[in-house]
């Protein structure tokens, strides 16, 4: 599994909403113009999946725009790669190891299950490891604090 690069923009604009006061949401302008080198129809797109996903919020009108839709400890790393990359499957058996080995019928079923069973043993130790990250742990660690800041990122 390769991760996009619109995980990492996902969880820029989910930083700069966790670090904005949640009763002044963010513009899309604003999103557009700090994530520079980013198409508008993509970030639209990236912030979809993540109001879909329940991640952010989205508020409507002339003084509209996005906010957190949970406080930041209560985001986990998996449920943001989940919400832009779907279900995290290291190994899409597509049965090829039987089709290979279909003359020698058993083993090649037992060698498919048992990697099919390796890989899945793997994405559960990796999921676990993304669930106990949270975003406010990400941020803390990043700007080397134990608190988040407020920012208003509409006015920088």
């Amino acid at each position: 599994m390769k991760l996009t690069k619109g995980l990492e923009q996902a969880i820029c604009i989910l930083a700069m909403l966790s670090t904005q006061d949640n009763y002044i949401p963010i513009t899309s302008h604003v999103l557009n113009s700090r994530l520079k080198g980013t198409s508008h129809s993509y970030i639209r797109k990236i912030i979809r999946k993540l109001v879909v996903s329940g991640l952010a919020t989205s508020i409507p009108g002339s003084n509209g725009g996005f906010i957190l839709a949970k406080k930041p400890e209560k985001i986990n790393l998996l449920e943001i790669v989940e919400a832009l990359e779907g279900k995290i499957v290291t190994y899409p058996n597509s049965g090829m190891i039987n089709q290979v080995f279909s003359d020698i019928g058993e083993p090649a079923s037992n060698g498919e299950k048992t990697l099919v069973t390796t890989f899945e043993e793997a994405d559960h130790h990796y999921t676990n490891f993304l669930k106990r990250q949270t975003l406010d742990q990400l941020i803390w660690s990043s700007i080397g604090k134990s608190e988040i800041p407020d920012i208003d990122w509409n006015k920088k």
